[in-house]
This record gives structure tokens, C-alpha cells and sequence, in this order.
């Protein structure tokens, strides 16, 4: 039960003070794949100190699970974990906690649904816009071109992802601005940012009195944004996405003083137009490797009783 109770302590105070952390990192905007990457090894940490909280919490309480968990484990192993006693709290905790995954399950479910949903929408509309020709397959071809008068480009995930642009965007653009939108939105469908946001998405919408949940939401919808940027910077240069992005979104009043929507974009541009140096590549390792890491500490501490016992 103590294993049990770190777990979960442990779990706990990563959801609260990881976002306080790395929202004072200032390499965040420098280097966004490797704080995307920082986020989901935090994230993973905390699902899975719960859910090690869960599995010890019912070992305490049910012989069955208990069976499983240590089938073949020594008996002195079985005995480091003191899984006698305190088996009304530790079955209320488990309940509490297998509640919680299933939630957890059910909201990605939910959000899966509602991503195709939406998919499937924005497909037939695509298609009552630009209609298939005799010999071509729905969703056949990668790029999209729309007639409008509105500059605009997208992205549509799916198992074959598509892009669409308009023609008013293809007027405005000049041709290394164009490359560069079109990158932006292949290294989304490259790097399939789709899934992060519904990930994100799910467990802030299921659990949104935990912190880490609802900020790794609001990290990740802006730094896949900068991650694409930076893809495409690198390709056709910061000057050309940063124009194009200014193209694209000037007649949306984005960049008034007093932005009409989306205030991220006037940030974007103005990143894109006085770039910072990126991280050297042994800091860039060294944070990579050290998230690595943070997922197993769970693990180390739910490990410790037995390597002693073993020890």
C-alpha cells in the first residue's frame, strides 16, 4: 500500500508542477519538436504512475490480481510490497483509479469519433466543391485546388491526408512563399500532429481540474504551429512562411491592434522574422535523453521493494 500511495503522490505532483516548470523554459519556442516531446514524456509519466498506483492498489485488495501481478515472483518479493492490510482503502483506490482509465478511455474514444466526424464532413464538402471527374478516386489526389476568393490552405488528416488551397491563395502567393505553405502543412501531415491534438484534446476535456492536462493541450495546439513553421523555414527560409503567413491571414484583421481572432499568428510571424539561434546539439540531446527518463521513475519507484527484497 506505501508503493501504492508514492504512486499516486508521485502522479499528483507532476500533474501540478510539471506545467509550472516548463512554462519557465525558455527554450520552449526555440526548440518546439523537442518540448513536444518533453510534454508527452511528462504526460506518460503521469498516466503511469496512476495506473502502477491502480495495479498495486489491487493487488492489495483481490488474492486474483495479486496472482497475476506476482505469478512469479518470490515469496520474499511478495512480502517487500506489505500488500496485507488496508483493504478498504486500497480497493476504494483502485476503484477510483480503474474509473479513471476507463474515463480516460472512453474520452479518447469520444474524441476519435468526433475527429472522423468532422473529417468525414469536411471531405463531402470538399467534394461538393471540387468534383470527382470520371476515372479519379475520392481523396486520390494529395492536392486540392478551390476555387475562392479567399486566400486560404489546409491540412485534411486522414489515412490518405490531403491539402487544399484556393485559388486566391495561389494569386497571393509568390512561389517560395506557396512552397513554404505547402510544407508547413506536409509537416503536419509528416510528423501527424492529428493524433497529438485529439490525444490532448481527450484528456483535457476528461480530467479538466488536472493541470497538466489542460496545459499540455494549449502547449501542444501552439507548438505543433511552430514545429511546422520551422520545417518549413528550414526549406524555403524564415522570410518566405512568415510572408506567406501574412498573405493568407491579413484580410481576417489578425494583425490590427486589436486582433479579430487567433492572436498566435502575429507571434508566429514576428518568431519567423527575428529567428533565435536553436539550442546547441548537445543541450538538444541532453534534454531529449532527460525526458526520456521521466517516464521511469514510476517504474523505479514501484521497482524499489522488489530489487531490495532481491538485494
Amino acid at each position: 500500500m506505501v508503493v501504492s500511495l508514492a504512486l499516486l503522490l508521485l502522479g499528483t505532483l507532476a500533474a501540478v508542477v510539471a506545467p509550472r516548470v516548463l512554462s519557465r523554459a525558455d527554450w520552449r519556442e526555440r526548440e518546439p519538436v523537442v518540448a513536444l516531446w518533453v510534454w508527452q514524456c511528462v504526460v506518460a509519466a503521469v498516466l503511469l504512475s496512476f495506473a502502477l498506483s491502480m495495479v498495486f492498489s489491487a493487488a492489495a485488495t483481490w488474492a486474483s490480481v495479486r496472482g497475476h501481478v506476482f505469478a512469479t515472483a518470490p515469496a520474499g518479493v511478495v512480502r517487500a510490497y506489505a500488500l496485507d492490510g488496508h483493504r478498504p482503502w486500497s480497493a476504494a483506490l483502485a476503484i477510483v483509479l480503474a474509473s479513471g482509465g476507463l474515463w480516460t478511455a472512453a474520452m479518447l474514444t469520444r474524441e476519435i469519433h468526433r475527429a472522423r466526424a468532422r473529417r468525414r464532413r469536411r471531405r463531402g464538402e470538399l467534394l461538393v466543391r471540387s468534383p470527382v471527374l470520371p476515372g479519379e478516386e475520392p481523396g486520390g489526389d494529395p492536392l486540392v485546388v478551390l476555387e475562392g476568393d479567399r486566400p486560404d490552405a489546409w491540412w485534411l488528416p486522414g489515412a490518405a491526408p490531403q491539402l487544399v488551397i484556393t485559388t486566391a491563395a495561389l494569386r497571393r502567393l509568390k512561389d517560395r512563399q506557396l512552397d513554404a505553405v505547402l510544407a508547413h502543412e506536409q509537416g503536419h501531415a509528416r510528423a501527424r500532429h492529428d493524433w497529438l491534438r485529439h490525444c490532448s484534446a481527450a484528456l483535457a476535456e476528461g480530467f479538466p481540474q488536472i493541470p497538466v492536462f489542460a496545459a499540455f493541450r494549449d502547449e501542444i495546439h501552439r507548438l505543433v504551429e511552430l514545429a511546422a513553421d520551422d520545417s518549413a523555414s528550414r526549406r524555403y527560409g524564415h522570410r518566405a512562411i512568415a510572408l506567406a503567413l501574412v498573405e493568407l491571414n491579413e484580410e481576417r484583421g489578425v494583425f490590427g491592434p486589436a486582433p479579430a481572432s487567433d492572436t498566435e499568428l502575429p507571434h508566429r510571424v514576428d518568431r519567423l522574422l527575428s529567428p533565435v539561434p536553436r539550442l546547441a546539439p548537445i543541450r538538444r540531446l541532453r534534454l531529449t535523453a532527460a525526458a526520456a527518463l521521466v517516464p521511469a521513475v514510476p517504474l523505479l519507484v514501484a521497482l524499489v521493494p522488489g530489487l531490495r527484497a532481491l538485494g
